[in-house]
């Protein structure tokens, strides 16, 4: 493969636009081995949760993805939101940058976050050394935005040998700063309109068993779609206008110190103008707080797939039942590991460049632990699952 195809390997993958795509293994390509995976997490996400602080945690996560395509100036590369982590795939002239700017994060969300984040490099050569393949697949929301889709086993190994402290990026300097313009946390919770949020986690349980995995991925998505919009948290509308005071406090924060009090009320007269529009049925140029608000709910990821599915879906406690008893009957046959989070409401997490351009990217979780708690529960099975194999 060419530098120049090497570089440009995301934008020229084909698109899908049914979702159901994700369980389809022609729709995704070998990510070139001269591209690296930065990734990182918050440590003891699950302490934070606990401490009500999911928020700031959310906001970390996302400032990973935000720091790393500010520095490459490119907003078309392959990514992934966690909740309380990111993995952003870089081609091979941004490794340098990746990296500076993975340092510049942990400084910042040390210092004004007060979370940990550890984040690694992780070349793609060495991936495929291992036996495995990142492969990236390119879903379509709308015309305006597209996530990117990982399989393969890559990115899950990538992540395991960061938290075995292999392939770690250094914390800057104390003071260090990334480019965080565009980090947005102005949204209140979105309360569920059928029942419950809830965050699902499912991975393949060992090898061999793909095709029956893939039935399973298309059999929960097909039980989602039989909820309103598919299960999406946020309705066609678009959420509720609002700013919370976690929210504006974490993305002032975003700011250098010596500019914080400008854009903090740069911040809330944005706010106010937007919902003064709103009431009042204007427009503003060409900005229109309407088909904004319509835009939020388009560009959101609640379902994705990163070596195994994860969604943040509105769903009634029928279908909610309906969706457990299929991972639960998988899981006993051994197809799947899965982990479920209820919640009464999801947090937004944007990254919006301008609000004047409609490809603002916006990131659902589950407002009391979403991702992060679905994943413990899931690591608490396999423990349990494992003492039981050992118990003679």
């Amino acid at each position: 493969m060419s530098q120049l195809s090497s570089e440009t390997f995301f934008a020229a993958l084909p698109v899908f636009v049914e979702f159901e795509g994700v369980a389809n293994s022609d729709n995704y390509r070998a990510l070139p081995a001269d591209w690296a995976l930065a990734t990182a997490d918050i440590v003891d996400s699950t302490g934070a949760i606990e401490a009500g602080r999911y928020k700031a945690v959310n906001m970390a996560g996302a400032s990973v993805i935000s720091a790393i395509l500010n520095a490459l100036g490119n907003n078309d590369l392959p990514f992934v939101f966690g909740g309380d982590g990111a993995m952003v795939a870089v081609p091979p002239s941004g490794v340098d940058k990746a990296r500076d700017a993975l340092s510049a994060v942990q400084a910042w969300v040390g210092e004004e976050l007060q979370l940990t984040l550890r984040a690694a490099l992780v070349p793609v050569a060495d991936v495929i050394a291992a036996g495995l393949e990142v492969r990236v697949a390119r879903f379509q929301v709308n015309t305006d935005v597209s996530y990117a889709m990982f399989a393969g086993g890559g990115s899950s190994w990538a992540e395991a040998r960061m938290k075995e402290g292999l392939f770690a990026v250094p914390t800057a300097q104390p003071g260090a700063r990334p480019d965080l313009v565009g980090l947005s946390c102005r949204w209140n919770p979105i309360q569920s309109r059928h029942g419950d949020i809830v965050s699902i986690i499912a991975v393949p349980a060992g090898t061999g068993n793909a095709d029956a995995f893939q039935k399973l991925i298309s059999d929960i998505v097909t039980l989602a779609a039989g909820e309103e919009r598919e299960g999406h948290p946020v309705a066609a509308e678009g959420p509720q206008i609002g700013l919370s005071a976690a929210g504006l406090s974490a993305e002032t924060k975003t700011a250098p110190k010596g500019k914080r009090f400008t854009h903090r009320l740069f911040i809330l007269a944005q706010y106010l103008l937007t919902v003064g529009l709103y009431r009042l049925g204007l427009t503003l140029g060409r900005f229109d707080p309407k088909a904004y608000r319509q835009d939020v709910a388009r560009n959101t990821d609640f379902r994705k797939f990163d070596d195994g599915l994860k969604m943040t879906i509105d769903v009634d406690p029928d279908r909610f039942r309906q969706i457990e008893a299929r991972l639960e009957a998988a899981a006993s046959a051994g197809i799947c590991r899965f982990g479920l989070h209820r919640q009464d409401s999801a947090l937004m997490t944007c990254i919006v460049p301008t609000p004047l351009s409609r490809d603002h990217m916006h990131f659902i979780d589950g407002a009391s632990g979403g991702y992060a708690m679905a994943a413990s529960r899931m690591k608490k099975h396999m423990s349990a699952a494992t003492a039981i194999a050992a118990t003679p």
